[in-house]
Parts: C-alpha cells; structure tokens; sequence
C-alpha cells in the first residue's frame, strides 16, 4: 500500500513512524508500508543469509547483512532483505553506521499481494537502478526462483534466472554456487 503525500516524504519523517511492526520506506518522496514478513519469508531471507555469511567467510571479498536501512537521498530511503558491499567500497558506502550509497547488490523476497510484486518488481527495480546498484536479486517464494539482474546503462537487464534445478552464481561473487533447494528448504 503506498500514500501520495504533499509535501514529500523525506527520510528523516521516518524516524517519527510508529514502532508497530510494519516496514516503512519512502521512494521518491511517497510512502511506501508493508506489514512484517510471515515465516517463510524470513526462512528463505536467513537461508540466503547463512550461504552468503559462509562464502564470505571462505573468501573475505566483503559484507552481507539482512535487512540494512539504505539511504540513497533524502527522499530516498528502503530496508531491502539482504545487501551486499564489496570490500573495496565498504568506506564509500558506509557513512555513520548506515548504507548511504548503492550496495553493490541488493535482494529482495517478494511477499504475496499486488502492491508487493509492483514495489520489489517496478518501483524498486527502477531505484535502484537509477543509483547504479551492479546486481538486483528478485527472489519469487512461490515460483521458487531468483531471478538475477544485472545493471546495464542505468537500466537492468535479466542475467539469469535459477530453479531448483539450477545453482545459483553471480558474476559479483566468484566461485560463489548455491542449490536453490538449500535456499528454499
């Protein structure tokens, strides 16, 4: 559900929000609330997690982290599912503790409902492309695949997309392979 609001929305409004549960974001100066993610949701969100904490482990090419608050402006502010900053960014996009930069990817688990799909699908995928994040992840529960998208002249582009036939790879993390049963177990 989104609220078209005069005077925009800034980021610094949502520190006044109720501390009730739900996700609150702004997108272009429009508010953007979601309740809480069900079980599932957050199962496939820490099963992501748990893969990429380990391949990061084994080769300590940056940071990972479930549900970061990302600033890109001040009208301009998300809570993705899962964020990833490769090392050699970390000091670039790490300002006071918070993500104030584009990560270098960005996953987002689509909830049921039509106002989700749109948001992680069109609102979202249009964001994050405008400030350039490398690699968009669209992780669909239901259908149980990821879809993988790669930022090509500011627009993104589908690299691939995987099913539990397939290991998930991503040309940001070498080596990096995951069974999509493991994820959505």
């Amino acid at each position: 559900m989104s609220y078209k609001i005069e005077p925009l929305i800034t980021v610094d409004d949502l520190n006044l929000m109720p501390e009730d549960g739900n996700r609150y974001e702004v997108i272009e100066g429009e508010l953007f609330v979601s309740r809480a993610p069900n079980l599932p949701h957050q199962k496939i969100s820490d099963n992501l997690i748990v893969e990429l904490k380990l391949y990061l482990r084994n080769n300590p090419i940056g940071e990972v982290w479930s549900t970061p608050g990302v600033i890109f402006s001040e009208i301009d502010g998300v809570i993705p599912d899962i964020a990833y900053v490769s090392k050699e960014r970390l000091y670039e996009v790490i300002n006071n503790s918070r993500l104030t930069k584009a990560p270098d990817l960005l996953i987002e688990i689509i909830s049921s409902g039509t106002d989700n799909i749109r948001r992680d699908r069109v609102v979202k995928m249009q964001l994050y492309a405008r400030y350039q994040v490398k690699e968009y992840w669209i992780v669909a529960p239901e259908e149980k695949i990821i879809e993988v998208y790669e930022l090509q002249n500011r627009t993104f582009v589908l690299a691939n997309k995987f099913n539990q036939t397939n290991k998930l790879t991503s040309s940001l993390l070498p080596n990096f392979n995951c069974s999509l049963e493991t994820i959505f177990s």
